[in-house]
């Protein structure tokens, strides 16, 4: 199987969606004080990177 740039960044994007549901769930439901704003804000930057590697895709 060849992966091409296209392919790296949809797989980038996907385990950097998965990775921030992850930190976001953590931030939601494992800790109630003030550490879980920091794995949710976390998560949320998470999601802001894979909106940049998907809007790269077929432009690099």
């Amino acid at each position: 199987m060849a992966m091409n740039k296209n392919t790296v960044l949809a797989w980038a994007t996907t385990i950097m969606i998965i990775v921030g549901v992850a930190l976001i769930a953590l931030g939601a439901f494992r800790y109630d004080d003030v550490a879980g704003y920091g794995f949710a804000s976390v998560g949320i930057g998470f999601f802001a990177i894979a909106w940049v590697f998907n809007a790269l895709k077929g432009r690099v």
